[in-house]
Parts: C-alpha cells; structure tokens; sequence
C-alpha cells in the first residue's frame, strides 16, 4: 500500500512539472548568450570560461540552436535535429563542447535553454530531401508529406508538380489567436498535423532534456504554427521553462497564445514580452508605435514606459519574460539597422530589471554595461522580486518615472527611478540609494536590512576598494565583515555604513548588519584572481569604401580602460597614424594597445583633418580576449558621423587568433581625458563625449 500511495504522489507531481509553461514566483534572471553573428562571443568554450562569473547572477542562458545546418549560421536554418555523426558541430563548437558546456552551467548553477526551430526546416537535397537520422536505434525521417501544401506562396507546390509528390495540409489557423500560421520563404515549412512531424518534434525535444541536459525550451517564430502544438510538445518532454517567441507587440494577442497553450486548463508556455519590449523602444524613442526609425532623436517620453504589457497584467505577468534587446532587434551593420534600442540602453536595463516578469539581458549589453547589471541583478534578489512581484509608481511623467516593487502593496523592497530627472530625484527616508548610473537610480527599502557593497563579483587583477552600506531601519547600524570566506559574526571587523575597505584580490568578501550582538542580512562578493598576461591588441583600419579626401593618414583617438588608452597627443583628433601594413590585399592604418587585464579595453573613434569628418564611438569592448581587429570606414552615416563595420572575420589569413564583434551598439557616456567612464559632467572641464571634445563651463 505504501509502494502504491508513493507511486501516485511521484505521478502527481511529475504531471503538475509538465504543466507548469513557466514556474511561478520564479525569481531567476536570464541571459541571450548571443547576438546576430556572435561566433567568437558565443563558442561553447567562450562561453563555458564564463560560467563562474555568469553562475552568480544568471540563473538561466539562452543559447542560440546547436544543431549542424550544414555551414556557417546562426542555427535558423535549422537542419540536423539529432546527436551522432555531424548532427551537432555547429558555428559554435562540436557536440562534445556543447555537453560539456551545458553540463558546467549546472554545475555552476545555470540552466541552459534551446532555441528550438520547428516551425520550418532547410532541406539537404532539393526541396524536399530532409536529412534521415537515426537515434538510439529509431530512424526519422520527413518527406513532402510533411511540408504544408502552401509552403512559399505555393513555389512548394509548383515544385512538387513537377517531382510528382504529394504535400501535407494547408497552414492552419490557430484557434487561440485566429490567425493563420505565417510562412517563412526559404525553408520548408512543417505541417504539424502531420503525426510524422508531431512524432519526430516529440523525439527532438525529449532529445534535448533527456540526452543533452538542456533545461527549457524557447520556441522560434511561435506565430507559424497553432498554440496547441507548443503545448502538445512540452506536455510530452515534461519541461517546466518553455517561452515562445510570438512576435507581437500587442499585450491581447499574446495572451491570447499563451491561452493557447493551455492543456486541461493550465498553460504549457509562457511567451517573450514584446510589448514591454515596445513600451521601452517607444519611450526612449519618444513617440507612441511610430516606426520612424529616426525619431529617436527627439526627446524621449518615459511616461510610455506605463503601456499596456505582459508584464503589466497581474494575471499573466508569470508568462512574461521581458526584454529590451535581442538579436533581431539589435543595430547589425549600415545595411541592417533593424530596430536599436539607440540611446539610454543601460537606463532600459535598469527598468527592466526591477519589475516583474523573468528578464532576459541581451549579451552586448551584459558585455558592456556589466558591472552595473551585476549590480541592478544584485539588488533585484536581495529586494526579492519576482515575475509575480507587485508595483506602484511613485510618479510617471515625460521626463521620468519612479516606481517601487515588492511582494505585495505593504511590502515593497525596491525603488527605481528613470529618466532625464533621475539624478535629482531624492528619495524618502525609508529608501536608501545603493546604486546610479546616466537616467537612473537604484534604491532598497530600509525593512530589506541587508548589507550592501558598491562593487560587484568579479575577476581581478589587484586589490579592490569596495565602499559598504548598511540598509537598515536602525540608525547607525554598522557592518562586520570578513574576506577569508566565512560568514561575519559580532566579533569580525566592524565598521560604519560609508566606509571604504580594501580587500585583497582573491578574497571572498562577506559583509552583514550588526545589530547588538546579532547578525544579519549578508552578502557575498567575490573578487578571484586573473591569470591574465598583459598584452597588445592590433588595430587595423581602411579607408578604401569612404568617402573623405584625404586618405593618407588617419587620426585614433582612443580611451577606456584602465585609463592607459588615452593619444600620446592628449588633444582631439588623438595621434595621426601614418604606418600602414597590407592585409589581404588591401592597406591598413595600423597601431597597437597595450590590453592590461581580462577586464581592460579601449574604445575608438577614428577621423580625419582636424577631426572632421569622423566616425560613431566604438564600442567598449575592444580588449579582453580579443587580439586583433579590423575596421573598414564606409560612406553610411548615423547622425553625420560615419559608420564603421568589423570585418576582423574576414582577414583570417593575415591576423591570427581572431574573434568577432559587430560594430555598434555605441556608447553615450563621458570621458575625461584620463579615459575615465563618467555617466555625465558635474564639474566644469574638458570631456569627451560621442567622440567629440566637450567644453563644460
């Protein structure tokens, strides 16, 4: 009788895993480990180096699809869905890396999610020769039969015609949305009432948790297929994080989907929150659904951060996972703009890490605004928030908005403040400011009663200054701390809120609230060691597809960093560069930087006579692991300065040990002429800003 009771609760609670679309008060933080053309950023042994570092924040990484689809590809062109043979060497490594990847994620706490690719697939052989693959023992295989009747705009059925094959049905409507799948040209796209698809979509991603250990799913273009079928096939794998990408920014019409997702009532999937994507881009854009891409330049209106969203909707927020940024989103080259968050990015991230919802940072932002998101993520667990989490706005105008969130409406831990009237805002004395940046501010509620330290886990190269804040409804409660590892007691090291320590590199630094002889509210951070050995970073540019007249010499101007990037000159445009070397055929302006740690890096802007006419900033991440760069001006321009691609991919014959990085997003901050990051002026000076040398009076 025992054996039986046992068994049906193990049954209970394996059906309420499978129906679960999405946990509830989950408090975790996502990552896209990837961007469009992220190949070197995203190698499976790149990002495996990083799990240590992403294991304390991250709780889960998008990955983009593994699978081989036959050269070099993002995985959209999905072909190979099973392990064996080529199945899995892909653009980012061979099978062996991923396993081991997604196995060192959970080993460092970090869920791994697959970009599952099922509305359509490439075939390897005509039109409908679909790759056979056998899998512990069973053999799959797709055929015509499998491909909706009105594939292409019925170039599918033409072909079909004339090899004498049948087609599958027509592209469903969904019930759930009442919209007809969409096609996607170029690929054969699946019909998913066929029980030869359902079966072998069951197979793949059962294949995915069972044998390769990912942790979830995300389901590319969600809007291609029927809701149903998404929630047939993770009711079947048993998944309990499963997000579709349903490509609309109206908040009705994905609840709508995720409605459709439901089995026996419970939703089977949460969805991406485009429309809190929107209600950022719109914001910061200053108009409401208008996309003039060039309307960014007007001021913003950050009282459209309210719109209507996923999030927004107590309801349905569990099913939300926010975003600001992804890799269609993103700026990619001159020739594909798409549609950039443009300005105010880490002020977006601010926004999108206090409220509810599960959020996803996009890697190019983690890459270059990642001490603040550490931060921003660190003060969103220690507040507590989750994708049920509650909030009230403080106040919402054009100008700014201040909103605080908690776990109900007595309890609210976190207080963010964004926009342009940010840096003034002052908060009441129940808040306690434990983190700014350009547009926003940060602020813990004094019943948190943690201890708070201003710089965050990381790898270092030498000792680190960590100033310590106690957040406390006791008046002039101090903090103890240790840095050997071992949590604090009333008898450690004690100081006052405000101080400033030094801990040695290689420390773990615990800090928590002394209050009489008790102690509470701790916090962990690590600074490990670099094994980093300084060396030279090679930066080439050409001047071949531009159109400024004179080209016989090109001016760096450089900063970042450490602050040692800065022209020998010292005064803008920087240093004239003359030495030329020729890589594949083509002449190179070329100079180098001396990279000092894992964490060093120096950003450019290149130009001519007297610094005009000149380049967008780029970057912030020209350092680190990178070796070599290439840069080709073109005649495109951005706000009258003229872009700049990366095409280091595309020398591998001349530079050695190369990685890869688009050019752009591009930096809006100030720099003194140290090279020091500063969010804006406070004192009267010289700074650069977007390249340019500013006169503060």
């Amino acid at each position: 009788m025992k054996r039986i009771y046992t068994t049906l609760l193990s049954l209970c609670f394996t059906m309420m895993m499978m129906a679960q679309g999405w946990p509830a008060n989950y408090g975790g933080v996502m990552l896209q480990g990837f961007y469009w053309d992220s190949f070197g950023d995203t190698r499976w042994t790149n990002l495996e180096s990083q799990a240590k570092e992403l294991g304390l924040f991250y709780d889960l990484v998008w990955l983009p699809q593994s699978g081989n689809c036959g050269g070099t590809s993002m995985g959209y062109d999905d072909c190979y869905w099973f392990p064996g043979g080529n199945g899995y060497n892909s653009s980012f490594g061979n099978e062996s890396q991923l396993r081991s990847l997604i196995k060192t994620f959970k080993e460092n706490h970090i869920g791994a999610i697959a970009d599952v690719v099922i509305n359509h697939r490439k075939s390897t052989n005509g039109w409908f020769g679909f790759p056979s693959e056998t899998y512990k023992g069973k053999t799959y295989t797709m055929s015509s039969t499998d491909v909706v009747s009105d594939d292409d705009g019925g170039k599918a059925k033409t072909e079909a015609n004339k090899l004498g094959v049948s087609l599958g049905n027509a592209e469903e409507n969904d019930a759930a949305t009442g919209r007809k799948g969409e096609g996607w040209d170029g690929m054969r796209d699946l019909d998913h009432k066929s029980t030869n698809v359902q079966t072998i979509c069951k197979a793949y991603t059962k294949m995915l948790l069972e044998d390769l250990g990912y942790t979830g799913f995300r389901y590319d273009m969600v809007k291609g297929y029927p809701s149903k079928y998404t929630a047939m096939y993770n009711a079947n794998a048993g998944v309990k994080y499963s997000v579709g990408e349903y490509w609309d920014g109206n908040a009705a019409t994905l609840k709508k989907w995720i409605n459709g997702t439901k089995i026996d009532g419970t939703v089977q999937s949460a969805a991406f929150d485009f429309a809190f994507r929107y209600t950022v881009r719109d914001a910061l854009r200053g108009s409401n659904n208008d996309n003039n891409s060039n309307n960014w330049k007007q001021s913003p209106n950050w009282s459209l951060l309210g719109n209507a969203s996923l999030m927004s909707d107590a309801s349905y927020r569990r099913y939300s996972v926010t975003f600001i940024e992804n890799h269609d989103t993103e700026y990619r080259s001159s020739s594909e703009q798409q549609d950039p968050i443009r300005r105010d990015t880490i002020a977006g991230n601010a926004w999108l890490l206090a409220n509810p919802g599960t959020p996803c940072v996009f890697l190019k932002h983690w890459k270059d605004y990642k001490d603040e998101i550490k931060q921003m993520i660190e003060a969103r667990k220690i507040a507590g928030i989750n994708n049920q989490s509650v909030y009230a706005n403080e106040s919402s105008g054009s100008t700014g908005v201040v909103r605080k969130v908690g776990s109900s409406s007595s309890d609210y831990r976190l207080l963010v403040a964004v926009g342009s009237n940010a840096g003034s805002y002052k908060a009441s004395g129940e808040w306690v400011q434990v983190l700014s940046g350009y547009h926003y501010k940060y602020f813990l509620n004094t019943s948190t009663e943690t201890a708070w330290a201003d710089v965050p886990s990381q790898e270092v190269s030498s000792d680190v200054k960590v100033k310590l804040t106690a957040v406390s409804k006791t008046a002039g409660a101090k903090l103890v701390y240790t840095t050997d590892g071992t949590n604090p007691t009333a008898k450690s090291t004690a100081v006052n809120s405000g101080t400033t320590i030094t801990v040695s590199k290689g420390s773990v630094l615990k800090v928590g609230l002394l209050k009489g002889s008790s102690v509470s509210g701790i916090i962990t951070r690590e600074y490990w060691s670099s094994n980093f050995t300084p060396r030279n970073i090679d930066v080439y540019v050409n001047l071949d597809n531009c159109d400024w007249s004179d080209k016989s010499y090109c001016n760096f101007w450089s900063w970042g960093g450490d602050g040692s990037h800065s022209p020998a000159s010292g005064t803008w445009p920087g240093d004239k560069v003359t030495e030329t070397v020729t890589l594949d055929g083509k002449q190179w302006f070329h100079k180098s930087f001396t990279i000092n740690s894992a964490t060093d890096f120096v950003s450019f802007v290149f130009s001519s006579g007297t610094g005009s006419p000149q380049t967008v900033d780029l970057g912030s991440d020209f350092g680190g692991y990178r070796q070599s760069v290439c840069f080709e001006i073109t005649s495109e321009k951005e706000g009258g300065k003229y872009l700049v691609n990366d095409v280091t991919d595309q020398h591998p014959s001349s530079i050695n040990a190369i990685t890869t990085k688009p050019a752009g997003p591009f930096s809006n901050a100030y720099y003194t002429l140290s090279g020091q990051k500063i969010d804006k002026p406070t004192q009267k000076g010289i700074y650069i800003h977007n390249g340019k040398k500013i006169i503060v009076r």
